[in-house]
C-alpha cells in the first residue's frame, strides 16, 4: 500500500525534527549526516511538488537548530 503525500511528509518532518533535536540539542546524533541530508532532500522535493502541503515550520525551511547550553 502506498502512503499518501501528506502522511509521507508528516513522517519525514517528524523524523527530521527528532534527529535534529538529538544532533543540535543533545549532541547525540543517531543518524549519519548523509542519511539526514537524503531525508531532507526528499522532503524538499515533496514540498516543491506539493506546495499546498508544505508547512512554515518544516525542517526543510530551517537554517539550524537550537544551540547547545554548553
Amino acid at each position: 500500500m502506498t502512503m499518501d503525500h501528506k502522511t509521507e511528509m508528516k513522517q519525514l518532518r517528524d523524523e527530521l525534527n527528532q534527529h535534529g533535536y538529538r544532533y543540535y540539542v543533545l549532541d547525540n546524533p543517531q543518524m549519519p549526516d548523509f542519511e539526514y541530508d537524503r531525508l531532507l532532500r526528499e522532503l524538499e522535493e515533496l514540498e516543491v511538488a506539493h506546495p499546498d502541503l508544505a508547512r512554515a515550520d518544516s525542517p526543510a525551511k530551517r537554517v539550524g537548530g537550537e544551540a547547545l547550553s554548553q
